[in-house]
């Protein structure tokens, strides 16, 4: 099969979809890998890297989209990606589809594209390639945190994350006990914050209680628990999502209107649309504003910011997909892993994903490999 690994060029994206290693995985396995020039330099890993392994460097997007059956990125397609996608590909990438555009999702049924969106796949009850990217924000979300409560921030409130003898340590609430919210507590009590985490699945807040001990406080969400936990908050960070859905505004305005003068919200669920209300996206570039004296941080890239160990998250969580599409052929992949099928959003001309369909008014049909209707 021949695959092509464009650069990304959406949302300031330093990621590539698949490190020097995947690519050597596929050349082994016989198949044909064709990468942008310059497509891994903001992780680090160089042209001449690729062609070692056997990759095959071309020098225009438009190129890597003609040549390739199947396309890697990382990013959700952009409206200039999505022109350049030819007729019968397969697509893999984080698509966010839900909070997506109309015109995106007509381009994918025109074009009878087979997208598979990695935060959908899921195996074991889990979803592996989005855990790996998880992992990174749930960690990164408290560096983050603890960055603009330092007073070089003008609008901060100067607070020491752990505290000292004598001085009480910010308190971090965290909304979802997730992979983010997991590692996002791992990381706050590493730095001394006093830790909250709120759920409303009690099996969720006991796995983390169980894991990192009783020095985090679990709590119930409700909106009278999350509403008390804004108040209390040096940090709220938003980690509570839907598979495939739009996030739900956990936090309202109101709510974020009753938070200390200074303190930080970091909405790791912005990608799917924020779980935050006064949330909307930024950028790597330009990622806070200050509303109702509260800073808030609402990247929705955010493993972005450590490219080089997020690309290899990727590669480790993807290419097992990826390679055996390239070896088997799809419909015979898709045949054996159910895991890997609830992943594709769109196959010959259909929406294959039932809300996607409620979100756009679009026809629903399975995906045929399944089921004769």
């Amino acid at each position: 099969m021949r695959i092509g690994i464009p650069r990304e060029k959406n949302l300031e994206e330093k990621r590539v979809s698949l490190a020097p290693a995947g690519v050597d995985a596929l050349v082994r396995s016989g198949h044909t890998v064709y990468i942008e020039t310059g497509a891994g330099l903001e992780s680090h890993f160089t042209d001449q890297e690729y062609e070692k392994v056997g990759g095959q460097i071309v020098y225009s997007q438009e190129e890597v989209y003609q040549r390739a059956e199947m396309i890697t990125k990382v990013a959700p397609l952009s409206d200039e990606e999505a022109n350049l996608l030819v007729e019968g590909q397969i697509l893999f990438s984080f698509l966010h589809l839900a909070v997506g555009r109309k015109k995106t999702i007509d381009v994918l049924l025109n074009k009878k594209i087979t997208a598979i969106s990695y935060e959908l796949i899921e195996e074991n009850g889990e979803l592996p390639v989005l855990q790996s990217m998880s992992e990174i924000a749930g960690q990164i979300a408290m560096h983050i945190g603890e960055k603009y409560l330092k007073s070089d921030i003008p609008e901060s409130r100067g607070i020491l994350i752990g505290g000292i003898t004598g001085v009480a340590p910010a308190a971090v609430v965290i909304l979802g006990a997730g992979v983010v919210g997991m590692n996002a507590a791992r990381a706050a009590l590493g730095r001394g914050a006093q830790v909250i985490v709120l759920d409303k699945d009690l099996y969720r807040l006991r796995r983390i209680e169980n894991l990192l001990g009783k020095n985090i406080t679990t709590v119930a969400a409700n909106p009278y628990t999350i509403a008390r936990g804004c108040k209390f908050a040096d940090i709220l960070i938003g980690a509570a999502q839907t598979k495939g859905m739009k996030s739900p505004n956990l936090v309202t305005e109101e709510m974020v209107k009753s938070m200390k003068k200074g303190a930080v919200i970091v909405d790791v669920a912005i990608d799917q649309g924020g779980c935050v209300e006064t949330s909307y996206p930024t950028s790597i570039s330009q990622p806070t504003f200050v509303k109702h004296n509260v800073i808030h941080y609402c990247v929705p890239n955010i493993p972005a910011l450590v490219s080089r160990t997020a690309s290899y998250g990727l590669t480790n969580s993807s290419i097992s997909y990826i390679k055996q599409i390239a070896d088997d052929g799809l419909l015979h992949t898709l045949m054996g892993n159910e895991g890997l099928a609830n992943g594709v959003c769109f196959h010959k001309g259909f929406c294959t994903n039932e809300s996607l369909c409620e979100i756009f008014n679009v026809n629903y049909k399975r995906l045929h490999i399944f089921s004769i209707n």
